[in-house]
């Protein structure tokens, strides 16, 4: 039996204290229980071993954790509602404090933090997500022309289909809708606006990762105010 310092975890198992805690928001707790568990373990392997293979052995648990994160869905647990509430605020809730970061201990805490953390951060990394697209069409002018010119066809051709009524000639509507796809292709592909999108998704996932993977679940501390009488 596992003995716990919280009273409820001495009447259910472990598996079953753990999912209360991450169904009732004890996030912060889950996340602690899953560092103190992975340390215990480390210690416990680095002392039946040599400095020097103690050393190893820490770096290879470092990198193990580095390379789960490439392996995990990170959007598994994510659903349509973590879009529909409030955006936690930037500067103390999704950036934090400099102790709201620690390297995970352990795969199973990095798999942890990112499946919460990107619920939680869900409108914070989509919002960064425009950011660095729009960045990445400065910086590609010939994207974001065709981008433009690409939304700029479209609008003609709703206005012309309305204007001329070609609800009534499905025929000539549906040869002209797949003229505008092809022309839309064409573009797309000149412009290179697909180069412009696959980089602004490669920063951002990779940024997502990071964030979510050292990002505590612990909320951070505030600091304390001393008031003089």
């Amino acid at each position: 039996m596992v003995f716990s310092s919280n009273p409820l975890a001495l009447s259910v198992p472990e598996p079953a204290f753990e999912s209360w805690l991450r169904d009732s928001g004890y996030l912060d707790i889950l996340d602690h229980r899953t560092s103190s568990a992975a340390d215990t373990s480390a210690a416990t392997s680095i002392s039946t071993v040599t400095p020097a293979s103690g050393l190893f052995v820490s770096l290879f648990s470092h990198l193990a954790t580095l390379i789960s994160l490439f392996t995990l869905n990170p959007f598994s647990k994510l659903t349509a509602d973590d879009f529909s509430g409030d955006t936690p605020s930037w500067s103390h809730s999704f950036f934090g404090f400099c102790g709201s970061y620690s390297f995970p201990s352990s795969p199973s805490q990095a798999r942890l933090r990112v499946h919460e953390n990107i619920k939680r951060y869900a409108r914070n990394y989509a919002y960064l997500f425009i950011v660095f697209f729009a960045c990445t069409l400065y910086k590609m002018p010939l994207a974001l022309v065709g981008l433009i010119s690409c939304l700029a066809l479209w609008d003609f051709f709703k206005y012309f289909s309305d204007r001329w009524g070609l609800d009534e000639y499905p025929i000539t509507r549906q040869c002209l809708l797949r003229l505008a796809q092809c022309a839309t292709a064409v573009i797309l592909v000149y412009s290179n606006v697909q180069l412009a999108l696959f980089c602004a998704l490669s920063v951002s996932y990779a940024g997502m990762i990071v964030h979510a993977a050292f990002r505590k679940l612990a909320p951070a501390k505030q600091p304390s105010v001393v008031r003089g009488r």
